[in-house]
């Protein structure tokens, strides 16, 4: 009774120092459990937690066999062992063979004591007090999970990772052996290290199990054949900036299971890396996969170079706000088809144009004047994508985003503006991959999922149709260098857009297949900018060699039918609208569009009421002598109503001369006033003469100096298609021309007047 109350005490007063009273590390693992990065604790040790059940029975059958075969029995001492042990060493005066059973090593590594007299006694202690609080399983899976293994590891499943490259559960015979006798001396048998001496222990458990007739004498055979191969020990570290992103998220997890295939995360490092060595200095990048079904991340890599700090790769580019670029732009032209503003071919102009103070110009300065939706959308023409954001709404287009998951972040005093739609707020990565991926998911977006307890948060962004004609105007997009329909075209269908930022700080390729959405950045972490890299060139390639590397299935690249309330529909132009058989010469370009729910919307109206009315022009003319008439004229006339389809007054310059003749206004008749309707006064470019031939006087630049005549407008000179200079009214336009060749050079009034003419410079 007395020793019972006395043992109480010194239970109490001396109680287990059981792992949970330590600092924890933890390891956050790959969908199919493999490590991905590991956390030391406290004492800079990191391990794998792993239970009993999850280790392969011949590592369980090598380690009891060898190490304590009666664990299942003893109270936590074997005295014959201990007996064995001690005249051995009286005998020999050394150390033979050991005592410890699996509970005293248990007890050493909880509570580590010197090696004297005074010492083992307190083991023996401490290993009785191990068997009375704790089952024989709780005490193996301690020893599973702290054995010390050589430099920082521990545990089983840790060293079999950082050494052998595989799990404990799928262990060879000679694997076993060679983990179960690695603890006696973790320094001395390091394989990595010391291979030799490794084998010789190893070959030792194998004797053992081999006498014990715990494996037959084949098995033993065999693993001494194998030789001791071992990876060179150091911890794991893939997608480390996620890992340290989940750890943080859960602080109190050993264990953090992710949604990323560990075979695609390490090739895409690998690939990201070679792909972007030869960037200059201090330049970054991310990529993120994401299953468009599950919305969980396939492959993160947050930095070029986690340990690169001239790189600042500790900084996670996935989850940064940077300028989108172009990037937003599918989003708006799904809500315009939603809202019935467009079809697919309807009629826009990208022309130099003023909304208020903002005046965009596209990004190699070049115009293409009238120009279809789904053109405008692949070739990610500015003005008309700024002209339709007016029309829908920077708010509403902004607070449509916001609901479907992107959020987007603003200047100090700034809000949507019609800026927006080409870059001028931020977005993260992350939600314009989840945003990409309703293109495949009927309209509804997701918040990207990184491990498989996260909650699926999903929205709708757009109608599964408008979803459906976004998608099929982006993946008519060919991919650079590539030929539409060739015979080797191969892989699966991919709809595809790039966007760069102001100043070339931000690179950008986003691409949505049937099964996968793939984002790509570009740039430096610290907003410097990265001349003549953009998303095309830079993060483009590399989008396509991410796809084509991704797993897909047989039909990935076969079209989809389209959904409920999407049809192809002829259109005309410059009208918008379905041909009319009974006015044929209304219809100046036939067009086969996608609509959605039948809305064939027409062409937008001019914005500016200095412009004439895009559309259709019913009119009087004399039917004699073709002269249009106006609703009072001071003669008598046999009058004729006629109908005309009017180009929007800004595409002019770029129509040929036949769809300007038939899209003019006759003039009219001289006997009767005016009616608002003449088109605006023809500019006169001064100073040249069309198809002139020019060349400098001493044979090195020509300076060229013109003026508009015919207007107080402003006037913007485009000189071979790209906006080059602006002017007031008739203020001078200069310009040097340091090389020969064939010009073309138009002046475009705000009003709608132009006049263009071409010339030749010689050297």
């Amino acid at each position: 009774m007395s020793f019972a109350i006395a043992a109480m005490l010194l239970d109490l007063a001396f109680p287990l120092p059981l792992p949970h009273d330590r600092d924890g590390g933890a390891v956050v693992v790959a969908r199919d459990g493999s490590p991905l990065r590991a956390f030391a604790d406290g004492d800079g040790a990191w391990r794998y937690p792993v239970a009993a059940g999850q280790v392969s029975p011949l590592y369980l059958q090598a380690l009891l066999n060898y190490e304590d075969r009666w664990f299942r029995w003893h109270p936590g001492i074997n005295p014959v062992s201990l007996l064995r042990a001690g005249g051995q060493w009286l005998r020999h005066g050394r150390v033979v063979s050991g005592g410890s059973t699996l509970t005293m090593q248990v007890a050493r590594i909880l509570d580590p004591h010197a090696r004297t007299p005074f010492g083992k006694a307190r083991q023996l202690l401490r290993a009785l007090q191990l068997e009375a609080h704790l089952s024989k399983d709780e005490i193996l899976a301690l020893y599973l999970n702290r054995a010390p293994f050589g430099g920082t590891v521990e545990g089983v499943e840790a060293a079999s990772w950082a050494y052998l490259g595989k799990p404990a559960s799928r262990l060879s015979h000679a694997e076993a052996a060679l983990l179960a006798v690695l603890p006696q001396a973790p320094s001395r048998l390091r394989p990595d290290r010391e291979p030799e001496r490794a084998r010789v222990a190893r070959d030792k458990v194998l004797a053992r199990m081999a006498s014990l007739g715990a494996w037959s004498n084949s098995d033993v055979a065999e693993a001494r054949i194998e030789p001791v191969v071992a990876r060179s020990l150091h911890p794991p570290r893939h997608a480390p900036l996620l890992a340290q992103r989940l750890r943080s998220e859960s602080p109190r997890a050993t264990r953090v299971v992710s949604t990323l295939d560990l075979e695609l995360q390490r090739t895409l490092e690998e690939r990201v890396t070679a792909y972007f060595s030869q960037l200059p200095e201090r330049t970054s990048a991310a990529l993120l996969v994401v299953d468009n079904a599950t919305l969980e991340a396939r492959a993160y890599v947050g930095s070029v170079d986690f340990t690169d700090a001239a790189r600042l790769g500790h900084v996670d580019m996935v989850r940064a706000s940077r300028s989108p670029g172009s990037t937003l732009k599918p989003f708006l032209y799904g809500l315009a088809l939603d809202d019935g503003l467009i079809h697919s071919e309807s009629l826009l102009v990208d022309a130099p144009q003023s909304f208020g103070d903002y005046r965009p110009g596209n990004f190699d300065s070049e115009f293409n004047g009238p120009v279809g939706v789904a053109e405008a959308l692949r070739l990610s023409l500015n003005v008309p994508a700024v002209d339709l954001l007016d029309r829908v709404g920077p708010a509403r287009f902004s607070a449509r985003l916001a609901h479907a998951g992107i959020r987007l972040e603003w200047p100090p005093g700034a809000g949507p503006n019609l800026a927006m739609i080409l870059g001028g707020t931020g977005a993260r990565l992350e939600d314009l991959v989840g945003a990409y991926a309703a293109l495949n998911r009927e309209g509804i977006t997701g918040r990207v999922r990184y491990t498989t307890s996260a909650p699926r948060v999903e929205r709708r962004l757009m109608s599964p149709g408008a979803a459906w004609i976004v998608r099929e105007m982006l993946q008519a997009n060919p991919r650079p260098g590539s030929v539409a329909d060739a015979f080797d075209a191969r892989g699966p269908r991919v709809a595809w857009k790039t966007g760069t930022s102001y100043g070339f700080r931000d690179a950008w390729a986003l691409g949505t297949t049937r099964r996968y959405t793939v984002g790509v950045w570009v740039g430096r972490p610290d907003g410097t900018p990265l001349p003549g890299q953009y998303g095309a060139v830079t993060a483009l390639p590399l989008l396509f060699e991410v796809v084509d590397s991704l797993p897909h299935g047989r039909g990935d690249d076969v079209p989809r039918p389209p959904p409920p309330g999407v049809a192809l529909a002829d259109v005309c132009w410059p009208l918008g609208l379905p041909p009319d058989p009974q006015a044929p010469q209304l219809c100046h370009k036939r067009r086969e569009a996608w609509t959605l729910d039948g809305s064939v919307p027409p062409t937008f109206a001019e914005r500016d009421a200095r412009l004439w009315n895009a559309g259709l022009e019913r009119f009087d003319v004399d039917a004699d002598s073709g002269l249009r008439l106006s609703a009072e004229c001071a003669l008598p006339h046999r009058r004729r109503s006629v109908q005309v389809a009017r180009w929007p007054a800004l595409a002019a310059p770029w129509l040929t001369a036949e769809l300007r003749a038939a899209s003019r206004l006759p003039a009219l008749s001289p006997d009767c006033p005016g009616d608002g309707r003449d088109a605006a006064a023809e500019l006169r470019i001064e100073g040249l003469a069309d198809r002139a031939t020019l060349a400098s006087a001493n044979g090195n630049s020509l300076n060229l100096s013109l003026r508009a005549i015919g207007t107080e407008a402003r006037v913007r000179w485009l000189l071979d298609g790209r906006l080059v200079a602006e002017t007031a009214g008739d203020a001078r336009f200069a310009h040097r021309f340091d090389e020969a060749g064939e010009h073309t050079l138009t002046a475009l009034a705000d009003s709608g007047a132009w006049s263009r003419l071409q010339f030749r410079v010689l050297r």
